[in-house]
C-alpha cells in the first residue's frame, strides 16, 4: 500500500479500501477525501498512471468502487461518491509525484511549522529518500529545501503555462483529446470596456 498523503483515518481506511480495486482496473488513487455536511460525500480522485482519465473511466470506477464499499461499509449513513479526475493544479498526494512532476511549480504545506513557517511555495525539485526537494526563493536567492514526506498535511501544483502545456501533451498522447472534435473554436464576444 502506498502512502497518500491523508488527513484522517477515516481517509486512510478509505485509500485501504479503494486503492486495490481501481488499480486491479488499471487505474492509480490520487486522493480519497470524506467531506462531511447534511449528506457526507466521498471525494475520490484517480488517474491512469500515464495520465489521461475520461468520464466514462470515472463512471466505471465509480460502480466498482461502490460495489466495495457496499460490503465493507466503513461510512455510518447515507453518503455521495465522486468520482473525478486530478485536474491540471491536481495534489501531489504520494511521493513520486514529487518525482514525475520534478520542475514544476507547487505549494506543500506541512503539519507542523518548519523553520517558522507551515506554508512553502517553489519549483520541484525531485525526491531524496524520503524527502521532498523544492526551490524556494529566501532573501533574494533559490534555496533547495528538503522536507520529509510525512511533515506534509497538503500539496498541490500550480497552475501555469508550462503545466498547462504538459497536460495538454498528455492527454493527446493518451487519446483523450481528439483533436477531429476541435475544428471551430468559439469565443465568448468580449464585454466592451466603458
Amino acid at each position: 500500500m502506498s502512502n497518500l498523503i491523508a488527513k484522517s483515518s477515516i481517509d486512510r481506511r478509505m485509500a485501504e479500501i479503494i486503492t486495490p480495486v481501481i488499480e486491479d482496473m488499471g487505474f492509480e488513487l490520487v486522493r480519497v477525501r470524506l467531506m462531511g455536511g447534511e449528506t457526507k460525500t466521498l471525494q475520490v480522485m484517480a488517474d491512469r498512471p500515464e495520465g489521461g482519465i475520461n468520464v466514462d473511466d470515472c463512471a466505471d470506477i465509480s460502480t466498482a468502487i461502490s460495489a466495495s464499499l457496499d460490503v465493507e461499509d466503513p461510512i455510518e449513513g447515507a453518503y455521495n461518491l465522486e468520482v473525478s479526475s486530478p485536474g491540471i493544479d491536481r495534489p501531489l498526494t504520494r511521493l513520486k509525484d514529487f518525482d514525475i512532476w520534478q520542475g514544476y511549480e507547487a505549494k506543500l504545506e506541512t503539519s507542523e511549522m518548519i523553520d517558522g513557517r507551515k506554508r512553502f511555495k517553489g519549483v520541484l525539485a525531485g525526491i531524496e529518500n524520503d524527502e521532498v526537494l523544492i526551490n524556494v526563493e529566501q532573501g533574494g536567492e533559490t534555496v533547495t529545501l528538503g522536507l520529509d514526506f510525512d511533515w506534509l498535511s497538503d500539496a498541490k501544483l500550480v497552475l501555469t503555462d508550462d503545466l498547462i502545456a504538459e497536460m495538454l501533451r498528455q492527454r493527446k498522447a493518451s487519446g483523450v483529446i481528439d483533436e477531429t472534435q476541435f475544428d471551430e473554436i468559439t469565443q465568448e464576444p468580449e464585454e466592451a470596456e466603458d
